[in-house]
């Protein structure tokens, strides 16, 4: 696969660029770029799990075109992979992504939630996505404490938030260099 090389090191670039960027967002306390980092960072891993499915020729087809600037499309269709495709799938190997992916998105595109000087983003939401991102950050990362469910509270632990991610990211990575497929049973 001639283009693989490109892409694992456009995505490791573009993930040690987010977590130097997590560093001084975390240090100026910019919260909202924070959580786009975070978006960022879980696009690149979406991403690479969709690859995963597929098999050498589809994959090193689909790693062209984004390579060239270029759309990935279904399979035989001019119809595109959208990123909810994606996410779905990513959805059934890690239960967190949907609701961070969601809540990046927010914070990507102009939204209530960037208001969060004034507003807490958290309760801008429907009761059930506050608290799937309070219950996994809790549960990955240890805090913040029970009780709490605002935003401020959520903001110290987004650093590590995105080592999860980029973690996860690099296994992914791996498994791509590899050659390996995931197979339906295993999503």
């Amino acid at each position: 696969m001639p283009n693989l090389p490109i892409f694992l090191r456009t995505i490791r670039s573009r993930s040690r660029e987010h977590q130097r960027t997590m560093e001084l967002l975390a240090g100026a306390g910019l919260a909202g770029q924070m959580v786009a980092i975070l978006r960022q960072e879980l696009d690149s891993m979406i991403r690479v799990i969709y690859l995963l499915t597929q098999n050498s020729g589809r994959r090193e087809y689909l790693i062209g075109t984004l390579i060239r600037g270029e759309k990935w499309t279904r399979e035989n269709s001019r119809a595109k992979i959208t990123d909810r495709d994606m996410v779905d799938l990513a959805q059934k190997l890690q239960g967190w992504t949907k609701s961070v992916y969601k809540f990046g998105c927010a914070f990507i595109h102009l939204s209530c939630l960037h208001d969060y000087n004034d507003r807490d983003p958290l309760l801008q939401l429907p009761e059930h996505e506050s608290s799937d991102i309070i219950e996994h950050c809790r549960y990955y990362h240890g805090g913040p404490a029970v009780g709490t469910t605002r935003f401020e509270d959520i903001v110290p632990y987004l650093p590590e938030v995105l080592k999860k991610i980029s973690d996860n990211l690099d296994c992914y990575l791996e498994m791509l260099e590899d050659g390996e497929i995931l197979q339906p049973s295993e999503i």
